[in-house]
């Protein structure tokens, strides 16, 4: 517990570099590219499917890791739609997408009433007594995520999408594991693995409605 207490206070230090300063791209060029994201992930980024995230605010350094995990095909998408579709990305489109995606406001919906204090008690304290560390260590204490680290915004996403993730994570299942059993997702992917293992469907559940809430 220690050794990942360490990398989470390393992640804090290194995420006062601004998200402005990892977006390399081009936000015009991402836009006209972006035409056939828009069905899933809305057309400012603003998803109204559920089970989709929203990109609209996600730290660029975080869209350019996951799309570049989707065409390498180390990062597993239940739906298999994403894999093929960044399969035709270039390194420059990458990079246009995740500046493109990184600017527009999340909108998000409403937490649900019923849980999101349990969810927040849990977002900022976390549970020590049995190793749960707080989800703002990551993730900030708005949800804004740490840009340097590749750590996302969670702030307004889903709560379907949320448990989503936090069950393939939990699971082992979000990335793929070489012979060596070794994740593709690298460290932060081991980090999460553990601490959703830890994690009840309830705390998932509480923790998604009130990052859902988040603004």
């Amino acid at each position: 517990m220690m050794s990942m207490m360490r990398w989470i206070v390393l992640l804090v230090a290194v995420g006062a570099a601004p998200a402005a300063a990892l977006a390399a791209g081009s936000a015009e060029a991402g836009a006209t590219k972006a035409a056939a994201c828009t069905a899933c992930h809305g057309a400012d980024g603003n998803s109204t499917n559920q089970m989709r995230p929203t990109l609209a605010g996600q730290n660029a350094a975080y869209i350019e890791s996951q799309l570049e995990h989707f065409h390498a095909k180390t990062r597993v998408d239940p739906s298999g739609l994403m894999p093929p579709q960044a399969a035709a990305l270039s390194k420059q489109d990458i990079e246009d997408l995740a500046t493109y995606f990184s600017l527009p406001t999340p909108a998000g919906q409403e937490a649900d009433p019923s849980y999101w204090q349990t969810g927040e008690k849990l977002y900022r304290a976390g549970d020590p007594e049995r190793q749960i560390p707080a989800c703002m260590a990551c993730h900030g204490p708005v949800g804004r995520g740490v840009p340097a680290a590749g750590y996302p915004q969670l702030r307004a996403q889903h709560a379907v999408y949320i448990v989503q993730q936090l069950t393939q994570y939990a699971a082992g299942t979000r990335y793929t594991h070489d012979s060596k059993g070794t994740n593709s997702g690298g460290p932060d992917a081991q980090i999460m693995h553990t601490i959703a293992s830890r994690l009840t469907p309830q705390d998932m559940r509480d923790i998604a409605s009130y990052v859902q809430g988040m603004r």
